[in-house]
């Protein structure tokens, strides 16, 4: 299938909900433009460390993974990030590992998105609208 990089933006969700709640302004919300890999077999985000230490992230928590060379080890985990792709967001918690920026299954999924394998690019699972399946 080959490799297939997006750009994304992510943002402290908690800046983001400070701003909106107009206890910060706007123009204080940290934001990172990240170059990702696109991962379906990454489950979560995953960030580097710089790029935890630009957002402000506070880590929350260890997680035990295993990369996709059979590594396995404790990672951090943060406090929640908004993750932007042209229309479409969602928030989830990031996994800090180094020198990786991965976008995996769970936002892929919560913004409704595939891989074109064909055109090595995300596209909207279901065209431009943006489904959500509730059980």
């Amino acid at each position: 299938m080959g490799t297939v990089y997006e750009d994304i933006i992510l943002k402290n969700t908690g800046d983001v909900i400070k701003a909106r709640d107009r206890l910060i302004p706007e123009h204080q919300v940290r934001i990172a433009t990240v170059t990702a890999l696109v991962d379906t077999g990454a489950g979560t985000i995953v960030i580097s460390e710089a790029i935890r230490q630009k957002l402000g992230l506070v880590i929350t928590g260890l997680r035990q993974g295993t990369l996709a060379d059979g590594a396995s080890a404790i990672y951090q985990v943060t406090e929640p990030v908004d993750i932007h792709w042209q229309d479409r967001e969602c928030t989830c918690r990031a996994v800090v590992v180094p020198n990786a920026i991965l976008l995996g299954a769970i936002p892929l999924e919560d913004m409704d998105l595939i891989v074109d394998p064909k055109g090595r690019k995300l596209i909207g699972a279901h065209g431009r609208d943006v489904l959500c399946l509730l059980k």
